[in-house]
């Protein structure tokens, strides 16, 4: 067991998973945007028994969004960047859903699209913005199964959409 020692006392470090998923986002500086809603015929989501099916999210703020494609217009770093907002946008719809992250007890399936030119092979690259921030808010509850692929093209020339299915607590309380 880790320990450091204070004024000459031991104190032991909390594990980082007794902090809430929303604590450990705002320790690592990120902020959840407003949930998005439908802008077409669909739902943001669909609640089966305990699972919790996402449709496929770009990120939140269509303003910042970033479009194009990666290879091409856009560079890895700036596709990662994108997946990571949009795993942002994706917990606000969760914690909208289930009304508080705390209720996620694993991230089951992760499907990520990006928008890339026929010659890129690194989708994975693109996909670890959006699976590290799961982790970071979920720990290793927060990986799921992944797939990252390449699209001809996504709606609005967005650089990703994802799509994914969590596996709830059921609700807390009376």
């Amino acid at each position: 067991m880790r320990g450091m020692v204070v004024a000459g006392t031991l104190l032991f470090a909390a594990p980082a998973m007794a902090m809430t998923p929303e604590a450990r986002l705002a320790a690592a500086g990120h902020v959840l945007p407003a949930p998005v809603r439908p802008v077409a015929v669909y739902v943001t989501r669909v609640q089966a028994g305990d699972l919790l099916f996402l449709s496929g999210h770009g990120e939140c703020d269509p303003k910042l969004q970033a479009r194009g494609k990666v290879g091409r217009d856009l560079t890895v770093a700036q596709a990662r960047a994108s997946a990571e907002r949009v795993a942002l946008c994706m917990l606000a719809t969760i914690r909208d859903a289930a009304g508080s992250l705390d209720r996620v007890e694993r991230v089951v399936r992760i499907l990520g699209f990006v928008n890339a030119t026929e010659a890129f092979t690194a989708h994975p690259q693109v996909m670890n913005g959006f699976s590290e921030l799961f982790v970071t808010a979920f720990g290793e509850a927060g990986k799921g199964a992944r797939s990252a692929v390449g699209a001809a093209s996504l709606p609005a020339s967005i650089a990703v959409e994802v799509e994914a299915v969590v596996l709830l607590k059921p609700p807390s309380g009376p």
